[in-house]
């Protein structure tokens, strides 16, 4: 049986560049493997896969049951397929907090790593065998490692990563900083896309003290082209919430640049969410955290309402 490995529902260039990655890894050892996807890339893991000369994997809605899998840069069960707990899966390569719910038909492997990157981990997972990685794997681990860190401006950013890229970008003899300028500038043409596909193009599920929320990010070099549909994209919120089953979605525009974030604020939910969380005070529909960057490490983290 073929192996399927898969991030999450939103795939991000981590979450697009990773089951790729693990894929050549687990055929180079023997294991027919094949990446697939969980829902549409964003723009930047577009970029990424055609610079490195990669086809897309195919999008999957939901997985058979005693499907062979990985399950890569998510270990919440609201990011995966409805039915991953009859799956077989057969392990979990992580670098987000452990979440709970999965269940599991035998015991796995679990590696979760308090890295920028799954990416990051797999290479050390790897061993000798990284050694052997061609260079269009190579560049989706350099681009992966990049996108995560926001070329290292992110806190979640680790020494290993940093170490990792730079040796990456070296045996590629490409200039790291011009390359993630382009990346960046690929992740920040939303222009193509409806309000409702920028809410849930990079998010994730969360519950915070009784309301569930969808906690949207968008990383982009060019904040404004964003901040200008800032109405358009509140009126789309109530809509998107009903139709995902939450409380109310959340919109960080992080200016990767200036190195802050941009909370939209529609109703005095949001309000008390960022006044509580991030000592904020708000007076209009938006506040900008100064220093936010990262999902990961600065806001979840944080979020509360009392």
């Amino acid at each position: 049986m073929t192996t399927l490995v898969f991030g999450h529902k939103a795939p991000d260039t981590d979450s697009t560049g990773s089951p790729l990655i693990w894929e050549w890894f687990l055929n180079h050892t023997g294991i027919d493997a094949k990446a697939v996807l969980l829902g549409e890339p964003n723009t930047e893991a577009e970029f990424v896969a055609k610079k490195w000369g990669f086809t897309l994997p195919d999008v999957i809605k939901d997985v058979e049951n005693d499907q062979e899998c990985v399950i890569v840069d998510t270990n919440n069960p609201a990011e995966l397929p409805e039915n991953i707990n009859n799956a077989k899966v057969i392990a979990i390569i992580d670098h987000h907090k452990l979440t709970g719910g999965l269940e599991t038909k035998n015991p796995i492997n679990i590696t979760i790593r308090p890295l920028a990157c799954t990416a990051t981990i797999m290479h050390q997972m790897m061993g000798t065998a990284a050694t052997k990685m061609p260079k269009n794997v190579k560049g989706l681990m350099l681009s992966c490692i990049l996108s995560d860190t926001l070329a290292f401006r992110s806190p979640t950013t680790t020494p290993m990563d940093k170490e990792l890229a730079e040796k990456l970008a070296d045996e590629l003899n490409i200039d790291l900083h011009g390359y993630a300028g382009e990346m960046f500038a690929a992740k920040s043409d939303v222009s193509a896309f409806s309000e409702a596909e920028l809410l849930r193009m990079d998010s994730k599920e969360y519950e915070v003290d009784g309301k569930k929320f969808r906690v949207s990010v968008l990383e982009t070099t060019a904040p404004d082209v964003v901040l200008d549909r800032k109405k358009a994209l509140i009126d789309a919120m109530p809509t998107v919430a009903k139709e995902d089953g939450v409380d109310q979605v959340l919109l960080f525009v992080v200016d990767i640049l200036s190195e802050e974030a941009t909370l939209l604020i529609p109703n005095d939910l949001t309000k008390t969410l960022a006044e509580k969380s991030f000592d904020a005070k708000v007076s209009g529909d938006s506040v900008v955290l100064p220093g936010i960057m990262s999902r990961k490490k600065q806001i979840i983290p944080n979020l509360k309402l009392s």
